[in-house]
């Protein structure tokens, strides 16, 4: 009848508690909420993360619960609907933020809820074990880096690297040094579970975050939730759970790696030994294979071409102000500037209804929608006397502010470009997949001398390549052809894949796609060969 009636006081409170979170969400604006990365847990998610700690908690001495980022306590809730069969030593909880913080100091009071209402990562962990916490879960803040000043990125990265050894990229998010911060607060032997972006397991800065996941604990479980499935309802993020205790992995320890569905029933699951993990560049899509399987999967290694073999891939030009470098022939007209300083640029790709590319007799893309790059490194007294339409729009951009713009006041001068050859081949920098369409990648084939802009990624031929193109021209159309016979999964593996399902690609990662497979069938090759072997076509 006690735990009943403990369990009903807990239900009331939960119930306070969802009613207190959509106030205190309303009375922030969502630029405030973004800046800090104050993301409330979903009280079902959180739930299920719960459910699924509880079953990986293997301390007789009961429960010494932590949470780092405790918001208004959406895990808190969970473990003591929970976890109410298991003793509850003691819970603990941090939050930087007042808003959240003194409300939800009242609302738990009467659980003995130790919440402090101060900045976690400025705060000093405890020195005995038996006040470190054994089980320790959080959806830490989702603060982009752009939002950290330097000063406060150099103290994060000073500290985490002072409680793991490891030092973080000044690009990361503070989520992960929320994570390596805690490490001195976590028990030996102690249960993690955090919450966090999906980002992590491709970008560059993630490497770091990777490399302590493997190296100074022995990591349990990934869940990947599905892109297109998102759980937060204010952010358009791609989430994931991971799961660690505090001690270092031995040399047959397994990680289960899950994708899809929920928690308990994920619609993928895959099993890896920790040190195929440490060679494995990327993790977003580990547990992207068919069905169900316990097996523990090697990874090959073996030389396998890749798209850097046959090309080397750049980011499309930017402009800083496109509305003011990009113009219309309309537009060109009506100002009159001179043809020597304009290029042929191709449009956002949802503008173009093809993906091979014609050319008129100048060369020029034959499209509905046709832009000019302005593009000029004379001197502005030299454009005053001999180009002076050319001078007035300057002065007219200069007026509108152009000039202090960002990327433009880093140029000399500032209405010069950098420079972008032509190029055959494309890739579109972003899509999403569909049914009707499932790649969401297009790769264009350009007859024309146009550029791009960075909504596409340019692919320059090797200069074996270019030889093979000079000996037999028949083998460009072959070779878009093998572009385009990539499989969308060979090109997912390596994108970046953010919420609601949208995919990006960076060149490096374009450039290590997989293509053995497909140039060898498009191109007549045998089935294995190196990019040397290319300089004999």
């Amino acid at each position: 009848m006690f735990v009943d009636k403990q369990l009903a006081k807990i239900h009331q409170i939960e119930t306070e508690r969802l009613k207190l979170q959509t106030r205190l969400n309303t009375e922030k604006s969502q630029e405030e909420r973004n800046k800090l990365g104050q993301f409330a847990t979903p009280p079902k998610l959180a739930m299920d993360i719960i459910e699924a700690s509880k079953g990986l908690i293997r301390s007789s001495e009961g429960i010494r619960f932590l949470d780092p980022a405790f918001g208004t306590g959406a895990f808190y809730f969970a473990l003591l609907k929970c976890c109410s069969d298991l003793h509850l030593n003691w819970a603990r909880g941090y939050e930087v933020d007042p808003h959240y913080g003194n409300e939800t100091v009242k609302l738990w009071k009467a659980t003995g809820l130790d919440l402090r209402i101060v900045d976690f990562t400025k705060s000093n962990p405890p020195n005995f074990e038996q006040d470190k916490a054994n089980l320790l879960i959080c959806n830490p803040p989702y603060s982009r880096h752009h939002h950290l000043s330097s000063d406060e990125k150099l103290r994060l990265q000073k500290h985490a690297g002072q409680m793991t050894g490891i030092k973080l990229s000044q690009l990361s998010g503070l989520y992960c040094y929320f994570m390596l911060t805690s490490h001195s607060w976590l028990a030996d032997d102690g249960l993690a579970c955090w919450l966090v972006p999906s980002e992590f397991m491709d970008v560059n800065y993630g490497q770091q975050l990777k490399e302590y996941l493997t190296t100074c604990v022995s990591l349990l479980r990934v869940h990947r939730f599905s892109p297109k499935e998102l759980q937060f309802g204010d952010a358009l993020v791609s989430s994931s759970v991971l799961w660690f205790r505090k001690t270092k992995p031995s040399m047959n320890c397994k990680v289960e790696f899950t994708y899809g569905g929920t928690i308990k029933e994920p619609k993928k699951r895959r099993v890896l030994s920790i040190d195929s993990l440490r060679d494995i560049r990327k993790w977003n899509h580990l547990s992207d294979v068919v069905g169900v399987s316990n097996a523990d999967d090697t990874i090959d290694k073996s030389a396998s071409p890749r798209l850097e073999d046959f090309f080397h891939v750049k980011r499309g030009l930017v402009t800083g102000a496109n509305k003011f470098f990009l113009l219309s022939p309309t537009q060109v007209s009506e100002y009159n500037l001179p043809t020597e300083f304009l290029t042929p640029i191709l449009p956002s790709p949802r503008y173009l209804l093809s993906d091979e590319i014609q050319a008129d007799g100048a060369e020029n893309p034959i499209l509905k929608r046709t832009l000019f790059l302005l593009n000029c490194s004379l001197p502005e007294r030299s454009i005053q006397f001999d180009y002076p339409p050319l001078w007035e729009y300057l002065q007219w951009g200069i007026r509108m502010g152009i000039h202090e713009r960002y990327l433009c006041r880093h140029r000399s001068p500032w209405y010069s470009q950098e420079r972008r050859d032509p190029t055959l081949f494309l890739c579109t920098y972003m899509g999403r997949g569909s049914i009707r369409n499932p790649k969401p990648f297009r790769f264009i084939f350009n007859h024309s001398k146009a550029i791009a802009a960075n909504g596409y990624l340019m692919l320059y031929p090797t200069s074996y390549l270019e030889k093979a193109f000079e000996a037999d021209p028949r083998l460009v159309r072959a070779v878009w052809e093998a572009l385009n016979a990539i499989t969308p999964e060979d090109l997912i593996k390596e994108a970046r894949v953010y919420g609601d399902g949208l995919y990006k690609l960076e060149p490096k990662e374009l450039a290590n796609v997989s293509v053995g497979n497909v140039f060898s069938a498009q191109l007549g090759l045998g089935t294995h060969f190196t990019a040397q072997q290319m300089e004999f076509l």
